[in-house]
């Protein structure tokens, strides 16, 4: 990460344009994301951690040699040999060789079955032996990576063991009352804590493969696989072995611009360098900021690094965890204020110096406040201490936020960004969302830790810049979209009328709406229909005006006014009695038949007036719609599962129909897909859906928040190991909560990002309750269930309903005689009419 914010900050000054610059990398592939490491086992690939990518390579000239490691320095002759034999003559050399993993030289350390946690290679290797051999895990190592680890193992379906040498969890970023916080929390997720004992020798079997641990107090830990997480070392023997001067601890000695003491030619940045100020610095904001006084340096720019800040926040088994400041309370006089919960495994201290000043401060459980008291850091608050510690409800209520900060305080310590700097990129750039502040400023782009201030800041700017943020769902009406669903939910509002002449703007009241609010609308009171006792049927009276398209129909409008045919076929599984039947119909009214990927059958080619027929014969042999025309349920898919797969481990299939069948039918701001897989193999693509599922030894994880298409995004770990009963009870909660708070037409992808508080809040709201809604919640989801009824049923079984299938309301018995097909590959396409285009003939002459 260091050594690719160095070739930006060259490719920033020019330096690439200039320079020939050769990079030299030990792993295969280049730079990614190690701060994110472990987000590669909720369902990011490699691709996805990538920092760079070739057209940055490409553009700047960069000579790139992967898998190839320098092995020596010749100082005298400036010359690096690869191990591949490649030899580099350079003016300037900057080593970025970053730290190797800390292995304590117990007995049976390079056992089969012990890992070290580094790389993308480490975890693909902990994923292999994990899935194939292994039911109980042990991670030696407390801190940081040692707690992502054991997040890892117990989501592969590992039991497992935590051994920390030191009296609590992560030693060096909380004290003693914080350490009692996370362990409680942690141990309350099912892991196993060991604080205050070590390693002292890992057991093997007869073929040399890890059945053990047994740790210094004397107890014995049985295992199948050990990962060693337990610090860091400096990877400083290259220079060593050049003659470079290094620390008596390790890291190669630096100064303030970041040269090594023995050879201005040679610099040293990140995990590697013994910075000036005597440190190693292991976060990536400090190593950011000495890629940065680097590449000025050379660059003949005055820059110096003398330290940085320490502060880090981040997100351990699902637990918020940040420090900052003078965390430990080390300044003489200090006083610590300090808020603990027990119960909801809270803890918060801030450290106040003699004069009132903000010192630093821990934050478990609940580091919502990071951000702002991070930037405060150094500064009397503006209100006292203990207000900012305790909880909304327990003390006068405390409004801090952008406005308290001065525009000197640091909101990005990733890439040293200020409050003033992101003011300018609103006011002097005209940036006013979020992802063009990022790209103007690069703020929000390193560890994300200040995303949810970076948010605020632009909001306030806007409002203070006399810019009106209108969140109003459109020009009817002023409230989002979840303001107008409160609404029809507490006052039982059942028509789009009612609400507009209601709520609606002053100039919309009496009006006939538009086409953004009416479909809006339309689903809302769809969702909600059993609930505020309106009719459940998108075409009965008004709801049928307020309809997109294909709801008009029921049915899919395809390019030449033809209509598709979509039955449900619930998780993908389907009698060869049914699969006679649909090819009946096809053969019998002449449509065109596609396998989707949804795992369903869809029939293409139908006239308007032919739908009602073909879903008569369907819905007789047992079909249902399956709403691919409506923002609703679309699909449920699966993989075979345990039933048939030899490495499936519960019955996806019958998951996959009990979640389809259950929310068939939901009307949701946009289109929801589902999909279970039977195992970690993810053979249903589970972490592309809205809502997926994937089987464990233990149970279910769930996913959520995923999408396909044309921005692909991997779904997020909401829960784990859960029961059938806890995971349906999930699922309803999590999708009603969507369908409440959501914008029209948001995926879940989209609105799990821009929600306040994203993942962290959606959790707290749909596991731990945190609003209290969650019995309403599942109540309403209780009344849609206990309501369906299949749209295509109800529509034939009413000859009113039926009225509306015709291509031409004065001649009902007219097909449409645009409506053509030609064959192709034995079935049929549309006929569409070509469009001549010519020279305009000038006014006046003739035309022949």
């Amino acid at each position: 990460m260091v050594g690719q914010r160095f070739l930006e900050a060259l490719a920033e000054r020019g330096l690439t344009a200039t320079h020939r610059v050769v990079v030299l990398c030990e792993e295969p592939r280049p730079a990614y994301d190690r701060v994110r490491l472990t987000s590669y086992f909720s369902g990011r690939t490699p691709d996805e951690l990538s920092l760079t990518d070739t057209e940055f390579i490409a553009a700047h000239g960069i000579e790139l040699h992967l898998g190839d490691p320098a092995v020596s320095i010749d100082r005298a002759a400036r010359k690096v040999t690869a191990r591949s034999g490649l030899t580099v003559t350079y003016d300037t050399l900057v080593l970025a060789t970053g730290s190797y993993p800390f292995v304590p030289p117990v007995p049976g350390k390079d056992a089969e079955g012990c890992f070290v946690y580094r790389t993308i290679e480490d975890l693909l290797a902990i994923e292999a032996y994990a899935t194939s051999r292994a039911t109980t895990g042990a991670v030696v190592g407390g801190g940081l990576l040692g707690l992502e680890a054991a997040g890892a193992l117990k989501g592969l379906g590992l039991a497992t063991h935590i051994v920390e040498f030191a009296p609590r969890l992560m030693p060096v970023q909380v004290d003693e009352g914080g350490g009692a916080a996370l362990l409680r929390t942690i141990a309350g997720m099912g892991l196993t804590v060991h604080t205050g004992t070590g390693t002292q020798e890992i057991v093997t079997g007869d073929d040399g493969a890890v059945t053990g641990m047994k740790l210094s107090d004397g107890s014995e830990l049985a295992l199948d696989m050990v990962v060693f997480s337990a610090g860091v070392r400096p990877r400083d023997q290259l220079a060593r072995d050049a003659g470079l001067a290094v620390g008596e601890r390790g890291g190669i000695t630096v100064d303030e611009q970041c040269r090594t003491v023995s050879d201005p030619r040679v610099f040293a940045i990140g995990e590697c360098a013994l910075a000036a100020d005597g440190r190693v610095y292991g976060l990536v904001a400090p190593g950011y900021e000495q890629a940065e006084t680097a590449a000025a340096t050379i660059a003949r720019d005055d820059s110096a690094f003398t330290g940085a800040d320490l502060s880090t926040k981040l997100k351990l088994l699902g637990v918020d965890v940040a420090s900052f400041g003078d965390a430990h309370g080390t300044t003489a006089d200090c006083l610590d204020v300090v808020y603990a919960d027990s119960r909801s495994g809270t803890y918060k201290k801030l450290v106040i110096g003699r004069g009132g000043e903000l010192l630093g401060g821990i934050l478990v459980g609940d580091a919502d406040a990071y951000g702002t008291l991070r930037a405060l850091t150094g500064s009397v608050p503006p209100i006292a201490p203990e207000q900012l510690v305790l909880p909304a409800g327990a003390g006068a209520p405390v409004a801090l936020g952008p406005s308290a900060l001065p525009d000197s305080a640091v909101i990005c310590s990733c890439h040293n960004v200020t409050k003033g700097t992101i003011r300018g990129a609103v006011t002097e750039h005209s940036c006013t969302t979020v992802p063009e502040v990022k790209k103007c400023t690069k703020a929000g782009t390193g560890c994300g830790s200040c995303l949810k201030t970076l948010g605020q800041l632009v909001t306030a700017e806007l409002e203070a810049s006399g810019v009106e943020v209108d969140k109003g769902l459109c020009g009817c009406f002023a409230q989002t979209r979840e303001e107008l669903y409160e609404i029809a939910l507490a006052l039982r509002v059942t028509s789009y009328r009612q609400l507009l002449d209601r709520y609606g703007r002053d100039g919309a009241r009496g009006g006939d709406g538009c086409e953004v609010c009416k479909p809006a609308v339309g689903s809302i009171i769809a969702s909600l229909a059993p609930t505020i006792g309106a009719s459940g049927y998108v075409l009965d009276g008004e709801q049928a005006a307020l309809q997109d398209t294909n709801d008009h129909f029921l049915a899919n409008l395809q390019k030449n006014g033809s209509y598709s045919i979509v039955p449900r076929i619930p998780g993908g599984e389907i009698t060869p009695e049914k699969l006679i039947v649909i090819g009946e119909v096809a053969r019998d009214f002449g449509l065109y038949t596609k396998i989707t990927g949804g795992q369903r059958i869809d029939m293409f080619g139908a006239r308007v007036e032919q739908l009602p027929l073909i879903w008569a014969r369907l819905v007789d042999a047992g079909f249902e719609s399956g709403h691919a025309y409506g923002k609703a349920l679309r699909t449920v898919k699966s993989c075979v599962g345990q039933t048939w797969c030899r490495y499936g481990v519960q019955d996806s299939v019958r998951m996959a129909i009990d979640l389809e069948l259950r929310y068939r039918g939901l009307r949701s701001p946009h289109k929801l897909k589902s999909a279970v897989s039977g195992c970690a193999r993810e053979c249903a693509e589970a972490q592309s859906k809205d809502f997926g599922v994937i089987a464990t030894a233990s149970g279910w994880n769930l996913y959520v928040g995923g999408n396909g298409g044309a921005t692909p995004r991997h779904a997020d770990l909401l829960a784990q190991d859960l029961s059938d009963a806890e995971l349906v009870r999930l699922v309803d909660r999590f999708l009603m909560f969507y369908i409440r708070t959501a914008d029209r037409l948001e995926r879940t992808s989209v609105w799990l990002e821009r929600i306040a508080g994203g993942l962290d809040h959606v959790r707290d709201v749909v596991v731990h309750d945190s609003l209290g809604i969650c019995e309403e919640l599942e109540s309403l989801m209780a009344a849609h269930v206990a309501n369906y009824r299949d749209e295509w049923a109800a529509t034939i079984d009413d000859p009113e309903k039926l009225a509306r299938f015709v291509s031409f309301v004065n001649a009902p018995d007219t097909p449409d005689p645009v409506v053509g097909f030609v064959p192709e590959r034995d079935q049929i396409k549309p006929d569409l009419p070509l469009l001549a285009i010519g020279p305009r003939p000038l006014e006046g002459s003739a035309q022949r």
